[in-house]
């Protein structure tokens, strides 16, 4: 079988795109997933996104981890699938559409830049040397001075894998503070099970993190990942936030075909 796919990227973190409409993908070959998310031996990516029809909404999303596994939401993958959506002419400037933790709102602009809607946060978990928060994903944020040289995939995988969190897990991010407004970023997937050159649900829950914990009083917030720069805007009020947008570019790569 012949599959075509479509190459994403939103900075950094990049996905493999399978328009399934018509219903063709074999959604439960774990396998063949991995390895086409494998950069070695497939056309390699942090994780697979399928666009399928949906019964009210503009399309259903369907995101797997590069493990093959079907995982949580994915705030860079879902800016991505927006795109891919608008190339496919499902879409033209915004879009409604079905993830696994709900619905979202999303709109793209000329230069590709998606503004995507998150999920509403009302339950935050401070603790004396980091915050937990669910994003659409689960998220763990640690403030650290030494991020540069900070052994990301190696600290995160002690974390991730610690009785904190059991066997489901959790992502790991590491943050420094740089402006009043500006905080950079690094982050453990679970999943890929490495560091990502950017994580959309874990910059937004970096944003929400550092206003609760009274690190920044801005509600428009600039994350500085290692595969470029995203945006995080939310209204705070009685430690709720709601109407958070995770806002950045939205980029193709290249299209192809590969045998399953």
């Amino acid at each position: 079988m012949k599959i075509h796919f479509y190459k994403y990227q939103g900075t950094g973190n990049d996905f493999v795109m399978i328009d399934n409409r018509q219903n063709i993908f074999p959604k439960n070959d774990t396998k063949l997933i991995a390895r086409l998310c494998d950069r070695k031996f497939g056309v390699g990516a942090d994780g697979l996104i399928l666009l399928e029809n949906h019964p009210d909404l503009n399309f259903k999303m369907v995101y797997y981890n590069s493990d093959g596994n079907e995982s949580s939401m994915c705030g860079n993958g879902g800016r991505c699938l927006v795109a891919f959506a608008k190339q496919m002419d499902v879409i033209s400037n915004e879009a409604t559409f079905e993830a696994i933790d709900g619905m979202h709102y999303a709109t793209i602009d000329k230069e590709g830049i998606v503004s995507l809607q998150m999920m509403d946060v009302d339950e935050i978990k401070e603790e004396g040397n980091y915050t937990f928060l669910n994003t659409g994903s689960p998220h763990h944020v640690a403030l650290i001075e030494n991020l540069k040289e900070f052994d990301v995939k190696q600290e995160g995988a002690k974390i991730r894998y610690s009785d904190l969190y059991g066997k489901a897990g959790s992502n790991i991010n590491f943050v420094k503070q740089l402006e009043n407004d500006i905080f950079a970023v690094r982050t453990y997937e679970r999943g890929v099970e490495d560091e990502t050159l950017s994580c959309g649900t874990g910059v937004t829950a970096v944003a929400i993190a550092m206003h609760k914990i009274g690190k920044t009083t801005s509600k428009e917030i600039k994350l500085n990942v290692e595969g470029g720069t995203l945006k995080v805007k939310f209204d705070a009020e009685n430690n709720k936030f709601t109407n958070v947008f995770l806002i950045g570019p939205a980029t193709f790569v290249f299209e192809g075909t590969i045998n399953s």
